[in-house]
């Protein structure tokens, strides 16, 4: 394929191939050339512009297939217009030769259409250039078409259509004859020719005034014509033309009367539609002929016109665009409406008809309406139709006053005036539905009245409005929740008023079924009282039915509706009246057969009407019950569910004789009855109606082949049935489509009706609704069919094998005795009910017998050659089914060699396509037949999809081959070239007009590709070719002009992106996908976004950036407009607005969330920008400001966004978006702000990116954008819509959260949002208004708290605003449970009463934090900088203001702890529970609001908590009055509660709370779930702290040993199950703290003891603490234990090597010592403390048991963690160790005379551990830090009795350690020994220093000398210097009186030595500076204070006094020389003074 790119066709090489090898190469050169032209050089293209002509007019002349025509024609058009035109007339001439040739051949057609195409291409290109001889050729084209056949008149159309396009104006001459002839066309029997007449016309009408003038008429009437008999297609296509042609009309400006000689009249509006409206009322039949149709009474339009006339009219207010249906409204509608008014009875003269009409009536409402306009002018909308409500409410009102009149006429006014109605409804429903709370301003209009006027129709005499009017109902209470209760509250009212009428009880039945239904979407719910009051109507209902005939039936049928709607509330409401609804269940039935057959002989047809309507309605609510409260089916309740079944069974096999016996009038009730008895049958196990399977399979047999079913619906119950993918083949119609709703009419043929309300009303409650559109339930008829097939699978699967055969048998020859159209219906519902039996057997895997297999077989092989295409389809799905039970290769193999010997044999399309798709099913169900027969298979496929004469056979298989490739996997690799090149030999040569072909063809390109996987990527030859075919097949079909083929094309190459995404060109994918983002194809739409997500995934910048090329390249107009504006993210946004289909929307999303993920941090302004034009595009009141910051902002963006910014001339991108769509735009703003917190730093911190801004003006960083998000955040929250004030809390409470710290770098002391106090208190004030939903309060204070909280607001006044919107609802939820609005269920009201004292905990925790900070910085900064900010007014200032309101929040702070607790009791419990609820919850909504109970525990129980420890347990009185009105956990168990509370002592108060708190926290922690949140461990955790901050819980703590241990343990599972270090220190601080409870405990009891026993019996006392006398630690009994088994672990997580298992030597083994983490080092820290405190809660023989585990671990810690650092620090983790040495050792236990002996010994092991790491064990040389080591020794030595250290051995050991670090290389190791041994010497015991002083000391004066001799060279020798001198001095001052006269002489040459003379002075370093003053100042000293001393030395040495003389004098002279530093000055002062006295 190389070969192929070059300029020239490369002929030698593509002589050398075969047939369809030449045809690649071919269509890839000239898919390269045309790539290359365009980027070619012009006179390059000039020098070889004739070959390459004479080249493709070669290849025009060898037949080229469809695509490469194309291609070759658009290459042509392109050469001419770079290169010369000078031979252009003379290929045009050639072309038109070509075409006028009489060559008839088929072989001859390829080349004439070339030759036709080729001209359209030219003209197109060229346009005027070649206007000289058009006329000619159009002409010779037209002529052609005459004698054409269907490719030929399809490629004429579309090339005429390019020629207009091209010449424009310039055509007109030959308009008049292309109309004409395109006329003709628009009729052609082939609808592909018809589409391309319509593009024809759609492109001849920009020029041609007269189609839109003169000629309207009659291109109304033709269109007409065309949809008759049309496809999905030609309705597109034409309706398009019609739509645009009346638009045109619409607006056409007319020419000046001069110019134009016809009648220049302008078409008026009216008639427009009056047009239209003729051809949906009468078809294309004209005016003249309807009178004759008349007369004749024949049928009415037929439903595909109809279909059309619908979409016409939607194109047509579509054109003329939203604002103008705005203003012509009135009219539009008034018209609408009519086309189902009375003045029109012909469209609605049956009831299958009007149901069709009132569909296509709702669907233009539903496009235009709902579609078109911005929620305003919706809502103006919505006024309209509420006014034509209440119009024709008043008409119905005088029809019925004067009634008595004419009764006749009045009934057929009332019968056409409803369908207006329904119509009305529907629409004002949807429009609410879709306005959500937006509409709330609509509803509370007074003038409009809108929900009067629903209501009062809610009494109309027509069924289907009263339903209609219900569904209104339902669609406001689902948009506006707040209106549900008072709607159902006024409904109720009325239904119990107007219990008399007849129309009042089913109407205000169905509406509040149809509100009850509403429950389920609004998440706050409607009281739990309401059940009962609708249970009791019902029931009065019920009862009174059989009072007044004339009431009978609605009053049963509402009473059932009632019960059946209830179901859907759910088991906690139904759970309270089961009982009565089980009891009028078994009333409705009579008790036995015989009580039957009484009832039989009794009565009439009227009450066996109400009879079976009462028991279906029963049926129908137990089957609600059943579906809805399955929790509730216990075994009893099934028990009490079954009687009545065996008689409803019964009943159903009378039912014929019934119908017999009374007359037909019965006929509809008993199917009713039929269908809700198998419906409820199909939802009950089988077991349960055991007895009567036999029966019901009989009558279940007798309604599959009943001799009067209606007309065969197939579609109804096949789609089911069929494979999803299978479907696509058979009928675009079953494709989904945005005209889905109107298309399915003509699914269902003329005979039946389509879906509505009132065929069944107990649809009116159920939860799955698509979307917002009416349920529509098939008419009972069909629907009794489709459930009687379904119940057949399972009865039958539930019989024995007798039974099966016999059934099996009747239903075979029921289908042979039936003849005709009878016989395909019961063959239909046959294969139906056989197809569920194998779906149901395949499920619960059993099997078939032999027999069955042979009767399934018979049937379904009669199927597979049925001539309806569903059928064939459902019957290849059971085929494989079939064998998939069966199970059996053998079994298998025969039915594939069935349908092989029947495809060789058989010649019709019907048996070829039917067992080509079996053969397809096989493999899908069974993955392949075995390899054996894949050869064969793909064989006989193979030569079925060539065959070229119907088109049919091949797409079925193709598809197949496509299910074969998919399952045969690995198998079919031998298989994939050829079938590649199959594929490619049919896309290149199968005629455009068989689209279905290339759809299949496309899925068999999309399974290769995935079965080569990602071997696509490799580079071999053989794989590059396969790549190459693959991306030629895609690139054919791309090129195709049908949508549909388009969308397989863009699947498979997102296919070829996943595997191989190097060779899949980005730029066409993108530019191809930003093309199609607005076809009109769902299927396609969905295919280009299902491709972006991908692409996103991966390369979202990439994506973007073509995109963005694309529009500013602006080559292709169809690409989306917004794209130029505002990039592909705004065009994605703009469509998200747009869209209707939820999984596109869906998609949509997830697109948009990938590119903000993976850029909105580089593009930030940009998407901000997007958010802000969607958020602020919709709030009114923010227009002008937004205008104000447009401006300013304009000046400083980066230039990034100037390439999407818009002209302020242009409309906006986002005129009038949904709120759905800014509540993505608010969501949007959430994941920026979060996707910037995981980039760089700078976008939170002001100063930085300023900084960096000025760097980089291109740089962007989210805090520069503060203020907009503020504003987002605000325009949201203060929104009508509810959801978006929600999403704008959130955005703000993020905001507030990420940016509170923020300093404002130009006033210090404050942070940047300080400056939106005011935005903040207004965004949050509306929410606290009383008609605030509870939600939005519920999150309005967690903002308010965050804000209080984050400390943004110093100054006490500003806070009180907000604060005073907490204290505002703290005053309203006091009143607790009751007072709260009774609109909402009442868990909404505890969330809400949650929600505030959660935002009152977070704000007291807060504040009680802020003045424990400020005490702090007020003890250790005195008036520094930083004391200002932190200890600011707020601090004191926030606290006093919770104070106030602190005894009412405690208060319903612990009532609410105490619900809570009660609500996680074990079910076990549930007896215990009070009966009327908790403080703040009702006891039927517990479970509910356990969830709020949940949300808001944690930080209430810190508070609580913190608040207990404030008043330090000291309330009391305070505390009886709390806990007297919630139940209290002591009292519980008591029954009375009131006297248990009234004699509590503060004491039992206080236990009370103790154990409320620490149960709770018990409670959770102990069983901590995966999902619980951090925040709730880490509050728990403080409150426990803050519990044993005070000494009565420590008390209560460390009195009970218990107690404290099972704390212990639930801390010790926190810390191994939750990773987080934040946890586990705080766990381990609580730990600590139960260990000091436990020392104080036990330091009590000692100081009792002794107080009580005196002092003299000391030998006798109890041993207290652990351990006791026998120091024996019970594991699990054990508090010391348990706290060492918690710390182990935490210590051995950290450091692994403790763990003498893992390390596997129990002794010190050596390894390298780490540092750890910061978190690590302060856990291992955290955990050594505590291990230092155990030993004072053990007893002395307790200590000794755990003394060995506790050293083991510090020394431990310090040998693993001994790490060097710079400057001779020790490690944190070494410091703690060291530390907890320390504590360990000077431990009253080792100097306790019972443990004094043990310890000894203990710490003596220790220390030689300890001295062992320097030599340790295995040789190795770890390198330990010596000064950790060293200053380990020390601590012993300092702090262990002298006993211990001083053991010659040890004593020994540790005086060489220090020798060798004095002797060190490392001077920073000699200068910390130093400051070590200074420690020792100074050590007051000498028996312990003086070893140290004997050994240390003369290597220490060495040392100095040593240095003195060759002067300190840095900081740390001169350290080293001054450290030495310090401890010769400490000697000094230690030794005894007649020693230091030595000493002194000592040391006193040393320190002269380092002074320096005048001379020196002056060049000294600065270290010998120092060094120098040092000395001298030391002089200074010492010289007084051992005078006698220091004169004999300096008698002694006249060397030394000279020098000291001269550094003195040199000092005084430095000193008037150099700056007069203090120092230098206080030195020479004191110095001279002190000199005088020491030489007198």
């Amino acid at each position: 394929m190389e070969l192929a790119h070059s300029l020239l066709l490369n002929e030698e090489a593509s002589s050398q191939l075969g047939e369809v090898q030449k045809a690649e190469f071919i269509f890839e050169w000239l898919r390269y050339l045309e790539k290359l032209l365009l980027a070619t050089n012009r006179d390059d293209v000039r020098e070889k512009q004739k070959t390459l002509v004479e080249q493709l007019l070669s290849l025009l002349n060898s037949s080229p297939g469809p695509p490469t025509r194309k291609l070759l024609a658009q290459n042509l058009a392109i050469l001419y217009s770079i290169g010369d035109t000078f031979s252009v007339y003379e290929t045009i001439d050639k072309c038109n030769d070509l075409i006028r040739s009489k060559d008839d051949s088929p072989s001859y057609l390829p080349t004439k259409l070339a030759a036709v195409v080729c001209l359209g291409s030219l003209y197109k290109k060229l346009g005027r250039i070649l206007a000289n001889g058009f006329t000619d050729t159009v002409g010779n084209i037209l002529k052609a078409m005459k004698s054409a056949e269907s490719q030929g008149r399809y490629e004429i159309m579309l090339s005429l259509q390019s020629i207009l396009t091209g010449l424009g104006a310039a055509a007109a001459p030959c308009h008049r004859d292309i109309y004409k002839a395109a006329r003709s066309c628009l009729t052609d029997r082939s609808m592909a020719v018809r589409c391309a007449a319509a593009k024809c016309l759609l492109e001849l009408q920009n020029e041609a005034a007269f189609m839109w003038s003169t000629d309207l008429d009659s291109v109304a009437t033709l269109c007409f014509k065309s949809f008759e008999g049309s496809n999905y297609d030609v309705r597109i296509s034409v309706s398009e033309l019609l739509g645009t042609v009346l638009a045109k009309a619409v607006v056409a400006k007319h020419p000046g009367a001069a110019a134009s000689r016809q009648s220049a009249r302008r078409v008026s509006l009216e008639e427009v539609l009056e047009l239209l409206g003729a051809g949906f009322l009468r078809g294309s039949s004209g005016f003249l002929r309807a009178s004759g149709d008349m007369l004749k009474g024949s049928s009415s339009v037929s439903r595909d016109v109809r279909v059309g006339v619908t979409q016409a009219y939607v194109v047509f207010v579509s054109t003329l665009g939203g604002a103008w249906l705005e203003k012509n409204l009135a009219v539009f509608l008034s018209h609408i409406l009519s086309l189902v008014s009375q003045s029109n009875p012909k469209a609605t003269q049956t009831q299958i008809d009007a149901v069709c009409c009132r569909r296509c009536v709702s669907f233009i409402l539903r496009a235009t309406i709902g579609g078109l306009l911005g929620e305003k002018a919706q809502a103006a909308a919505a006024k309209d139709i509420c006014q034509a409500v209440w119009k024709l409410k008043r008409v119905m009102d005088a029809v019925l006053s004067d009634g008595n009149l004419e009764t006749r006429l009045s009934s057929m006014d009332v019968a056409a005036s409803q369908h207006m109605l329904v119509c009305a409804l529907q629409e004002l429903g949807n429009l609410i539905h879709s306005l959500g709370t937006t509409a709330a301003p609509l509803l509370q209009d007074a003038s409009t009245g809108l929900l009067d006027s629903v209501i009062s129709v809610v009494l109309h005499p027509s069924i289907s409005v009263r339903l209609a009017a219900a569904w209104c109902l339902h669609c406001i209470a689902v948009a506006l929740p707040s209106y549900l209760t008072p709607l159902l509250d006024r409904c109720l009212e009325r239904l119990t008023i107007l219990k008399s009428s007849p129309e009042a009880v089913t109407g205000f039945g169905f509406a509040v079924a149809a509100l009850l239904g509403a429950v389920t979407h609004c998440p706050l719910g409607i009281p739990h009282g309401k059940g009962k009051i609708i249970m009791t109507l019902a029931e009065d209902l019920l009862c009174s039915a059989a009072q007044n005939s004339r009431l009978s039936l609605q009053r049963t049928q509402a009473g059932w509706l009632l019960i059946a709607a209830l179901m859907t509330l759910g088991p906690a409401v139904v759970s309270q009246h089961l009982a009565r609804v089980l009891l009028l269940w078994k009333c409705v039935f009579p008790v036995s057969p015989k009580d039957l057959e009484t009832e039989k002989s009794r009565g009439d047809s009227f009450t066996w009407q109400v009879t079976l309507e009462g028991r279906a309605g029963a049926l129908c609510a137990i089957k609600s019950f059943i579906s809805h409260c399955g929790d509730l089916l216990s075994e009893e309740v099934i028990q009490r569910l079954l009687p009545p079944l065996p008689c409803a069974v019964d009943l159903l096999t009378q039912l014929s004789s019934i119908l017999k016996t009374y007359g037909s009038s019965l006929k509809t009730p008993s199917v009713v009855y039929r269908q809700r008895l198998y419906e409820l049958l199909i939802l009950l196990p089988p077991e349960t109606y055991k007895g009567n399977l036999c029966a019901i399979l009989k009558e279940l047999a007798a309604e599959l082949t009943a001799p009067d079913t209606q007309a065969a619906a197939s579609t109804c119950f096949l789609p089911a049935l069929c494979h999803p993918d299978d479907l696509l083949i058979l009928s675009p119609l079953l494709q989904e489509t945005d005209h889905r709703f109107i298309e399915e009419q003509l699914l269902l043929g003329n005979g039946v009706a389509c879906g509505s309300l009132e065929y069944d009303p107990y649809s009116i409650y159920e939860k799955d609704v698509g979307g917002d559109s009416v349920p529509k339930p098939l008419p009972p008829a069909l629907s009794v069919i489709s459930s009687a097939s379904k119940l057949f699978g399972v009865v039958c699967a539930n019989v024995d094998e007798a039974q099966r055969v016999l059934i099996l048998e009747q239903l075979l020859n029921s289908i042979k005795h039936t003849k005709g159209a009878r016989q395909q219906t019961v063959q239909l519902h046959v294969v139906a009910a056989v197809s569920n039996l194998l779906k149901y057997v395949a499920g619960s895997k059993q099997s078939l017998g032999p027999e069955v297999r042979r009767l399934v077989l018979t049937l379904v092989l009669g199927a597979l050659e049925s001539p309806n295409p569903l059928l064939r389809c459902a019957a290849s799905e059971a085929w494989a089914r079939l064998a998939q039970v069966v199970d059996d290769g053998a079994f298998t193999a025969g039915l594939a060699q069935v349908s092989f010997d029947k495809l060789k044999s058989a010649r019709d399309v019907v048996t070829r396509t039917g067992h080509s798709l079996a053969l397809g099913s096989l493999h899908r169900y069974l993955g392949g037949i075995g390899p054996q027969h894949l050869s064969s298979c793909i064989g006989v496929l193979y030569t079925l999809s060539q065959d070229s004469t119907s088109p049919d056979v091949q797409t079925w298989a193709l598809h197949s081959l496509s299910l074969t490739i998919d399952s045969a996997g690995a198998l079919y690799h031998g298989h994939v070239e050829s079938t590649l090149s199959l594929i490619v030999m049919l896309l290149l040569n199968v005629p455009p007009t068989h689209a279905p072909v290339h759809q299949s063809l496309g899925r068999c390109l999309n399974a290769l590709i995935t079965t080569l996987g990602p071997e696509l990527q490799g580079n071999s030859t053989s794989v590059s070719a396969l790549r190459t075919s693959c991306l030629l097949g895609c690139a054919v079909m791309q090129d195709h002009p049908g949508c549909l083929v388009q969308a397989q094309a863009i699947s498979c190459l997102q296919q070829l992106h996943m595997f191989a995404p190097r060779h899949v060109n980005l730029s066409s994918l993108v530019s191809c996908l930003c093309v199609n983002l607005c076809s009109p194809y769902l299927l396609l739409r969905r295919a280009v976004l299902a491709c972006l997500r991908q692409l996103v995934q991966r390369e979202a910048a990439e994506v973007s950036e073509h995109a963005v090329m694309l529009a500013r390249d602006g080559r292709d107009p169809a690409a989306d407009a917004n794209l130029r504006e505002v990039g592909l993210e705004g065009a994605l946004l703009a469509l998200l607005d747009r869209e209707t289909d939820e999984s596109l929307c869906r998609d949509i999303r997830e697109t948009l969330h990938h590119m903000l993920t993976s850029m909105a941090v580089e593009k930030l302004s940009l998407w901000l920008k997007l958010c802000k034009d969607v958020l602020a595009a919709s709030a009114d009141f923010t227009a002008v400001t937004c205008v104000d910051t447009m401006q300013e902002e304009e000046g400083d963006r980066g230039d990034d966004a100037s390439v999407l910014t818009r002209g302020d001339d242009r409309p906006h991108p986002f005129s009038n978006p949904r709120w759905a769509t800014r509540v993505f735009a608010a969501d949007c703003v959430c994941r920026i702000i979060n996707q910037c917190e995981n980039a760089n730093g700078a976008h939170f911190d002001i100063a930085l990116a300023q900084e960096m801004k000025k760097h980089d003006s291109r740089s962007d960083f989210l805090v520069l954008h503060l203020a907009d998000l503020i504003r987002m955040a605000f325009m949201a929250a203060t929104d009508h819509s509810d959801q978006l004030r929600l999403s704008g809390l959130d955005t703000l409470l993020v905001v507030i959260r990420q940016f509170a710290d923020i300093a404002e770098p130009e006033f210090p002391g404050h942070v940047i949002l300080e400056q939106y106090q005011a935005n903040v208190g207004a965004a949050l004030r509306p929410a606290f208004t009383s008609e605030t939903p509870p939600d939005i309060t519920a999150k309005a204070c967690q903002v308010c708290s965050a804000w209080i909280a984050s400390g943004v607001v110093s100054d006490l006044s500003d806070l009180r605003r907000v604060h005073q919107l907490l204290v505002s609802s703290l005053t309203k939820i006091q009143a607790g449970k009751e007072a709260l609005s009774q609109l909402y269920n009442e868990s909404a009201s505890t969330m809400e009463i949650l929600a505030v004292l959660k935002a009152w905990a977070e704000v007291y925790i807060i504040a009680v934090q802020r003045h424990k900070n400020h005490k702090q910085t007020l003890k250790t900064t005195i008036n520094s900088e930083d004391s200002m900010r932190s200890g600011s007014p707020s601090a004191a200032g926030l606290l006093d203001l919770v104070c106030t309101d602190l005894a009412t929040l405690s208060r319903l702070w612990l009532a609410a702890l105490q619900d809570f607790a009660l609500l996680t009791l074990p079910a076990e419990f549930a007896s215990q529970l009070p009966v009327e609820g908790g403080a703040f919850y009702t006891a039927e909504t517990s479970k509910n609001a356990t969830l709020h109970y949940h949300n808001s525990w944690a930080l209430i129980l810190h508070a609580a908590a913190l608040w207990l420890t404030s008043t330090g347990f000291a309330d009391p009185d305070e505390g009886g009055a709390n806990l007297s009105r919630p139940v209290t956990p002591t009292s519980m168990g008591q029954g009375s509660s009131s006297s248990g509370a009234a004699v509590k002592s503060p004491e039992d108060i206080y236990t009370d709370r103790f154990h409320l708190i620490l149960g709770i926290s018990v409670e959770f922690l102990c069983s901590l779930r995966s999902d619980a949140s951090v925040e709730s461990i880490t509050a728990c955790l403080h409150a426990l702290q803050a519990l044993l901050d005070v000494p009565w819980p420590r008390s209560r703590i460390g009195s009970d040993q218990d107690l404290g241990i099972e704390l212990l343990n639930v801390l010790h599972r926190v810390i191994v199950t939750r990773e987080s270090p934040a946890i586990q220190l705080a766990s381990l601080e609580v730990v600590r703290q139960i260990i000091c409870a436990a020392q104080e405990h036990v330091k009590e009891k000692r100081r009792s003891a002794e107080v009580d026993d005196g002092a003299s019996e000391k030998e006798t006392l109890p041993e207290f603490g652990e351990g006791k006398d026998t120091g024996g630690l019970v594991p699990g009994k054990s508090l010391v234990f348990a706290t060492l088994e918690l710390c182990v672990c935490i210590l051995v997580r950290q450091l692994p090597e403790l763990n003498p298992k893992l390390t596997g030597s129990p002794g010190v083994k050596a390894s390298k010592p780490k540092t750890l983490s910061e978190e690590g080092s302060r856990l291992v820290a955290a955990a050594l403390v505590i291990l230092a405190e155990l030993p004072a809660v053990c007893s002395p023989e307790g200590s000794i048991s755990i003394l060995p585990t506790i050293l083991y671990l510090a020394i431990g810690v310090l040998r693993e963690t001994a790490v060097k650092l710079p400057g001779g620090q020790l490690s944190s983790t070494v410091a703690a160790s060291l530390q907890a040495l320390k504590g360990i050792l000077t431990s009253p236990m080792a100097r306790a005379e019972k443990s004094h002996e043990a310890w000894t010994s203990l710490l003596q092991s220790a220390l030689a551990t300890v001295l062992d790491c320097w030599s340790p064990v295995d040789g190795a040389h770890p390198e330990l830090d010596e000064v950790s080591l060293l200053t380990a020794v020390t601590v012993f030595i300092l702090s262990t009795s002298p006993e211990v250290t001083a053991v010659p051995c040890l004593q020994n050991r540790c005086i060489e350690k220090f020798k060798a670090a004095l002797e060190s290389k490392d001077s920073v190791v000699q200068m910390k020994t130093c400051q070590l041994l200074h420690s020792i010497f100074q050590y007051p015991t000498p028996a312990t220093s003086y070893p140290y002083i004997y050994s240390l000391a003369s290597s220490i004066v060495e040392k100095l000398q040593e240095i003195d001799r060759r002067n300190p060279e840095d900081a740390t020798e001169l350290q080293l210097c001054q450290e030495g001198i310090k401890l010769l001095e400490a000697l000094v001052t230690v030794a005894e009186e007649e020693h230091r006269a030595q000493l002194v002489a000592c040391l006193l040459p040393i320190l002269v030595s380092f002074l320096l003379d005048e001379n020196a002075l002056g060049s000294a370093t600065s270290v010998t500076r120092s060094l120098h003053d040092f000395a001298l100042q030391n002089l200074m000293q010492i010289g007084p204070r051992y005078s006698s001393v220091f004169k004999s030395v300096m008698a002694s040495s006249p060397a030394l006094k000279a020098r000291l003389e001269a550094a003195v004098k040199g000092n005084q002279e430095s000193v008037r020389v150099g700056p007069p530093s203090k120092h230098a000055k206080s030195l020479a002062r004191t110095s001279s003074i002190q000199l005088k006295t020491s030489f007198l």
